[in-house]
């Protein structure tokens, strides 16, 4: 049946949209030769015997300065995808040669007055050509004409239509040239038409690359952090950048519809129908096309591993330094034996740039590459580009920055140290650093695939195992490389894991994802009879292995869903990974100083590291106090698909806040790193953490999902919020109840107790900038219909009467003047004129009133 597909919704990435490309209707203009006026020019008059021409999909022509494309008939209204990258960027830039602009869907079509017409797609919905809707369809989605050619020729042998593209080429438009976001970053105004030119277009059989040099004015902005070099220098800046014009196959591949359980990048739009109550929305997957080859078929049916007509092939850019490029085909390589419970083998390979190959051009969008980053930037990236009509895969180029080498030493030194001794200096050798980055390599191959993070992954370990050699050389520390589960920092010395224990790979997750999205069914079934068949087969294979389930990128409140933490239990794995910490820090020194010429700069980088590590491990427990396991299902399934954390959990965790953060961790003071880094700012960082803990323990946010937990949930014993403030008060005054000394770790403690609880009970009275007031009507917002406020009240209350009846008492000069100090404080906020009366329950049950504020609490 026929559809009228009228755009499309791009890259979901299913925590809110991330992009939005379109695809057109079948509205045809007149016939072949309707518009073709007196005035277009005989074709050897245009494209003279001198021309330089290339054939391809668009034949050009290039004659003089100008330069003409020859659109066949055959080509009209067939969907073009055009790919912008960058060639050359300005020194200082935050963009790198390789690195992509944007990606639109356009096609040509003829016009009235003897034009072409270029349109570009940006609408969102489908209906089926037979329905009565259709036409409602059609008419609420126009598609833009961003630019009409005259036709100067036809070469009537081809049945084709000659177009002059140069001034198109060379002016500011939004399908070739630079998004006005970028334009802003680099602070780029109007395009010096002067200065830019067309430095080559090439064509080929399925798309036309079209190589430019552009150059803008640009201002210099009072933020100098911001002025790029050419800016200060010559007042204009230059960037090479190329377009690719791919043509989308005639008959898109089959669109496999998207499961929240299956962690996939997907795209969408709207399907409206006769026979509908409501509209549909059509979410499918980003995969590559993989199919068997046809003298292959017969061994695909009998089950038999075959090899896909068309291979994903990924290429290493030559500016990569040898030595890393064996690696980097290595966690190319490793996806093929997942691709192989796909029933595909040799389905992705590795491969170096072929130099000598002067037809290949590392921006040709018909080539996937790894590109190389000459950039202080500590980080790498895996995108994909797809045809918007099905959700396949096109392209590829990975983004590898240099610098990430950097990243990945400061990891395993701090995460791993403690266990591998190749980890216990700042030049890792080859064979290492090659191993770390082949995990990356992976890791971002994954992404490339089609497949999302899955920080859910390593929950799915029991923390026992992340200490048996056995079971992690098997299985790996985590079930999927898609999660940001870094290295092992559970396992201990005693424990003699090696580095398959240590280091994440391609686990059952992974191979169990690619099996879904790319396994082929033998029949002719509709999309929506293989979702059926799909959604069957993930609530079976999540219901038989736990290991499959998809955690998705971080769920706002599942504590299972975290960055970086690794095990199912995130106390224990932080009670283990500090205990690493504590072995290594007094190593530093010696660690990080290898020269005798060497200064403390790498000192102080991994000292950083370490306290970026050891706030790590307090946030992922934090993450279970008011925490709400959430897990995708089916109706078919059965189950609930919200859950709290257990309240001896959330016990335990506030129990760890107390031991690691409450009490000053006196193990990272180690005086021997802090006299001889630049600025031992130790104290301050610490106590920067422990004010943010804080704020995040009685967050208006936290209080108020526990208050929400407890009271709609309905579960048996849950840890309400004024149970949890009055445990977290004991835990932070205990030196009121023996009338002990207070000292400044914890005085700074007790004082950002207080803030919060202020914050709490009246968040209109903000005291700071804008962030500060930001921060105080969210939490008003949170609190405003809760009993979060009347619990920060009550817990103000009794605690200005506690340091009342203290304060008299307190002999250590600094303590006495920090509790005045409080108690001053929540006076003002509370005073006896907004209180005449307060009244409260003792022990006995039995009310009693205490006038004018002057009793004991």
């Amino acid at each position: 049946m026929k559809k009228h597909l009228i755009g499309f919704l791009g890259l979901l990435c299913l925590t809110g949209s991330c992009g939005v490309f379109g695809k057109k209707g079948r509205i045809s203009a007149a016939g072949s030769n309707a518009y073709i006026h007196a005035e277009t020019k005989p074709y050897d008059k245009i494209i003279s015997k001198d021309a330089v021409s290339h054939r391809g999909l668009f034949n050009v022509h290039e004659v003089e300065d100008r330069y003409y494309f020859e659109i066949p008939d055959s080509l009209l209204q067939r969907e073009l995808l055009v790919v912008t990258r960058f060639i050359k960027t300005p020194a200082g830039a935050s963009s790198y040669g390789g690195e992509e602009i944007g990606e639109k869907t356009i096609w040509f079509e003829k016009g009235p007055s003897n034009k072409i017409f270029l349109r570009i797609q940006t609408l969102v919905s489908e209906a089926n050509e037979e329905d009565a809707i259709s036409k409602a369809v059609m008419s609420s989605n126009a598609t833009p004409i961003l630019e009409a050619f005259d036709i100067k020729a036809v070469n009537e042998k081809q049945n084709a239509y000659v177009i002059d593209v140069t001034d198109f080429i060379n002016s500011e438009n939004p399908l070739l040239s630079l998004t006005e976001k970028q334009k802003k970053e680099f602070n780029l105004t109007s395009l010096e038409k002067d200065k830019s030119y067309i430095r080559a277009i090439d064509t080929y059989p399925i798309n036309t690359e079209i190589k430019t040099v552009k150059t803008y004015k640009a201002k210099i902005s009072e933020d100098k952090s911001k002025n790029l070099p050419a800016a200060i220098l010559s007042g204009v800046v230059t960037v090479e950048i190329n377009n690719s014009m791919i043509l989308l196959p005639k008959v898109p591949m089959k669109k496999r519809y998207y499961d929240p359980r299956v962690g996939y990048f997907a795209s969408s739009y709207w399907e409206y129908g006769d026979d509908q109550q409501r509209a549909d929305r059509n979410i499918y997957i980003h995969r590559w096309r993989l199919e068997p080859r046809r003298e292959d078929m017969d061994k695909w049916e009998r089950g038999e591993l075959v090899e896909p007509e068309k291979p994903i092939v990924f290429y290493i850019d030559p500016a990569t330094p040898a030595k890393w490029r064996p690696y980097l085909i290595r966690g190319i390589n490793d996806w093929q034996k997942a691709f192989e419970q796909a029933g595909f083998k040799n389905a992705i390979v590795g491969k170096e740039w072929p130099v000598a190959n002067d037809s290949m051009s590392l921006e040709d969008a018909r080539f996937s590459v790894l590109r190389y980053f000459a950039s202080p930037s500590r980080n790498a990236y895996g995108p994909n580009i797809v045809d918007p009509r099905s959700g396949e895969i096109i392209e590829s180029h990975i983004g590898w920055y240099h610098n990430v080498m950097n990243l990945l030493h400061n990891w395993y030194m701090v995460q791993a140290g403690a266990i591998d001794p190749r980890a216990r200096k700042m030049e890792f050798d080859d064979e290492l650093m090659g191993q770390l980055i082949r995990f990356v390599a992976s890791h971002e191959v994954g992404h490339t695939l089609g497949l999302r993070h899955n920080m859910g992954a390593s929950f799915a370990t029991p923390v026992e195992k992340l200490r048996d050699s056995l079971w992690l050389e098997k299985h790996g520390h985590t079930s999927s490389i898609m999660d940001y589960a870094r290295f092992n920092y559970v396992a201990q010395l005693e424990d003699s894991i090696s580095v398959r224990g240590i280091m994440p790979r391609i686990g059952d997750y992974d191979k169990w994802a690619i099996q879904w999205g790319y396994s082929l069914f033998s029949g002719q079934q509709s999309e929506k009879e293989e979702k059926e068949i799909l959604s069957k087969w993930a609530t079976d294979s999540i219901a038989a292995n736990p290991r499959l389930w998809f955690g998705g990128e971080g769920r706002d409140f599942d504590p299972r869903s975290q960055s970086e933490d690794l095990g199912n239990n995130a106390v224990i794995a932080g009670f283990y990974g500090i205990k690493n910490l504590q072995r290594i820090v007094p190593q530093l020194v010696r660690w990080t100083g290898e020269k005798e010429s060497d200064n403390y700069d790498n000192l102080e980088e991994v000292y950083d590291a370490v306290l970026r590590q050891y706030n790590k491990y307090i946030s992922h427990v934090l993450m279970d106090i008011g925490g709400l396991y959430i897990t995708p299902k089916t109706v078919g399934e059965g189950g609930d698909v919200y859950q709290p954390v257990s309240k001896e959990m959330q016990k335990e965790a506030l129990a760890f806040v107390d031991t690691y953060v409450f009490h000053e961790p006196s193990w990272l003071l180690y005086s021997d790193i802090l006299n001889k880094i630049e600025a031992p700012l130790a104290k301050k960082d610490l106590s920067g953490t422990m004010e943010g803990v804080m704020t995040t323990l009685l967050g208006g946010s936290r209080l108020s999902r526990m208050e929400f937990i407890a009271d709609r949930y309905k579960y048996e014993d849950p840890y309400r919020p004024e149970e949890f403030v009055q445990e977290v008060s004991k835990l932070v005054w205990k030196e009121l109840d023996f009338n002990e000394p207070v000292n400044a770790y914890r005085r700074s403690l007790q004082k950002a107790y207080v803030a919060n609880m202020l914050t709490l009970y009246n968040p209109k009275e903000p005291k700071g900038g804008f962030i500060d007031a930001l921060l105080a009507k969210l939490s008003e917002g949170r609190t405003l219909h809760t009993d979060v406020r009347a619990i920060a009240l009550d817990n103000l209350i009794t605690l200005e009467g506690k340091l009342r009846t203290t304060i008299p008492f307190t002999r250590d000069p600094m303590t006495r003047m920090h509790l005045q100090f409080l108690y001053k404080q929540i006076e003002e906020a509370i005073g006896e004129d907004k209180f005449p009366t307060r009244i409260y329950a003792p022990l006995d049950n039995k009310m009693s009133i205490q006038q004018g504020g002057k009793g004991n609490f």
